[in-house]
């Protein structure tokens, strides 16, 4: 038997010294059962039982070798270490030269006890859950603020960053995060911490997890842990306060929509009066509180219904109005929920999720000009807020969102008092109207279709704020990974140029570019320059 493992006459050797009889247990004697381990106080396990999520594999059944009437003694003890040491076993022939130079040169984290176990975990809920999709591994040395790389799906396990203030920042609206780890205790309170609570919820609840053992499942020594889901479903967090967003907007679970990417849908609702009143104490800390409650109030009750009601509407036009090849390119409505006055106080829209083949800058240009020019020739509306946090990239290419200030083209918005006075305040205050007068202030506007609509509602207002946005398109965190540009390229240096000859053209009385479908042209020209590095 020399040609044998010596391990093989370890074990023989270990055989025969336990087969020798013992006090109290004489020869032949089966093994007694140990008496079951009394119960450890503590809280009871909630019920429904925990589902359980197993690695799918052939059972292989030992042929009978022993008449069915002996007694066969397995003895666990040496079961278990025997298939343990072979386990171990790894030729060196197996191991690749790159991952022996790499583990020998590179700092190694410190291995915590469930890395082992939760290593060979993962990759079993990964195909059961997200079929098969492999997540981003956070690194601790990465700061949440960086934001330069945003992710749809991130995986993590004991000893790497794992808390939902930790997460949050890395994860695109909408992505997931899978956590997996053998403490059953330490699983569940994680998970607590996610279910419902700083701006996610929980897909999948904490359920177990086995693995296979050669392709065996024995009790203990099969991998066991515990693994749960959750998903990013608000824009901010709670308690977190930004220019960007104004409403309450969130993704909500939707198993009987039709048009419901991943089963959710995104939920626009008003504020409420307590978060608006926060957000504008914040925002004015020495403002008086009695000026500001009476603005909050007039904010929930009028002026955030009217938009939002407006929006409504407008989608439903864009609907009707738009080409199909664009109307997939902006949120479609799904259902109003209205108060008793008739204003709409929530609404559900397809979920527009970002993501796909990242653009070019060009394409990214000519996709949005193309698609402001169809809202303006096709459907007659003005978007108004034509800011790069309004804009997204899906796999149907570039779309619009954020139509609550969007308005008919020849709308006589002055006929209406309420109206009149909530665009001229909104003309006044927004950022793209602030960023004209001040542009215009400092000469770096001077073209007359464009100066004389400062104040107004007016589509040359979209063509404006269009131009300026695709000479630097990566204001928007999300698309930063979605638009490839190199300021410092022809292409690049070819957009900007074109930008200035909307801003600043030679004859301001004559100028070349006043719409958007102006700027369609400008930029199929530049294309057909760059076709070949575009």
């Amino acid at each position: 038997m020399s040609s044998q493992h010596p391990i093989f006459d370890h074990l023989a050797r270990d055989a025969r010294q336990r087969a020798r009889p013992k006090p109290g247990n004489p020869a032949g004697a089966p093994v007694q059962a140990l008496p079951p381990v009394p119960p450890v106080p503590g809280p009871v396990p909630v019920s429904p039982p925990m589902p359980v999520l197993r690695e799918q594999g052939p059972v292989p059944v030992p042929p009978q070798t022993r008449p069915p009437d002996q007694p066969i003694v397995i003895r666990p003890t040496l079961l278990e270490r025997a298939l343990r040491r072979i386990a171990m076993i790894r030729p060196i022939h197996d191991i690749p030269a790159d991952e022996a130079a790499a583990s020998a040169t590179l700092p190694q984290r410190a291995a915590e006890p469930d890395d082992r176990h939760t290593d060979r975990l993962l990759p079993v809920v990964q195909r059961l859950w997200l079929s098969g999709k492999v997540g981003t591994r956070p690194s601790p040395q990465q700061g949440a603020s960086a934001g330069e790389q945003m992710l749809d799906l991130i995986t993590s396990t004991p000893g790497e960053p794992k808390l939902p203030d930790e997460i949050f920042h890395r994860l695109r609206w909408g992505g997931q995060f899978l956590y997996v780890a053998t403490n059953e205790k330490s699983v569940h309170n994680l998970a607590e911490s996610y279910a419902g609570k700083r701006g996610f919820i929980i897909e999948q609840p904490v359920t177990m997890v086995q693995a296979n053992t050669m392709g065996l499942r024995i009790p203990g020594l099969t991998p066991r842990g515990y693994a749960f889901l959750a998903r990013k479903t608000r824009l901010l967090q709670p308690g977190d306060f930004t220019e960007r967003f104004t409403y309450d907007v969130q993704l909500t679970p939707c198993t009987v929509c039709a048009d419901a990417p991943d089963g959710y849908v995104v939920t626009k609702r008003i504020p409420t009066y307590e978060d608006l009143l926060q957000r504008l104490q914040h925002k004015f800390p020495d403002a008086e509180p009695g000026d500001l409650q009476s603005r909050a109030h007039k904010l929930v009750n009028h002026v955030f219904p009217t938009f939002l009601t407006r929006e409504a509407a407008m989608l439903g036009i864009l609907q009707n109005q738009l080409d199909p090849s664009f109307r997939h390119r902006v949120p479609k409505p799904l259902g109003i929920e209205k108060d008793s006055r008739g204003f709409v106080r929530t609404l559900h829209m397809k979920w527009m999720r970002v993501g796909g083949p990242a653009l070019s800058q060009l394409d990214f240009a000519i996709q949005s000009a193309e698609l402001l020019t169809a809202l303006h020739e096709q459907a007659r509306v003005m978007h108004l807020d034509l800011r790069l946090d309004n804009m997204v990239i899906t796999p149907d290419g570039v779309g619009f969102v954020d139509f609550g200030s969007a308005c008919r083209i020849g709308e006589r918005v002055d006929q209406s008092p309420m109206l009149d006075t909530l665009f001229s305040e909104m003309m006044r205050t927004s950022q793209i109207q602030r960023m004209l007068g001040k542009m215009i202030e400092r000469g770096h506007v001077t073209n007359n279709a464009i100066a004389e609509v400062y104040g107004k509602v007016d589509k040359t207002v979209d063509a404006f704020y269009l131009a300026v946005q695709i000479a630097k398109p990566h204001g928007n965190p999300d698309l930063r990974q979605l638009i490839r540009y190199d300021p410092a390229s022809d292409v690049a240096k070819a957009l900007s140029a074109l930008t200035a000859a909307v801003l600043r053209p030679k004859n301001p009385e004559m100028a070349q570019y006043k719409t958007a479908r102006d700027l369609v042209r400008g930029l199929r020209r530049i294309q057909q320059r760059f076709a070949p590095s575009a």
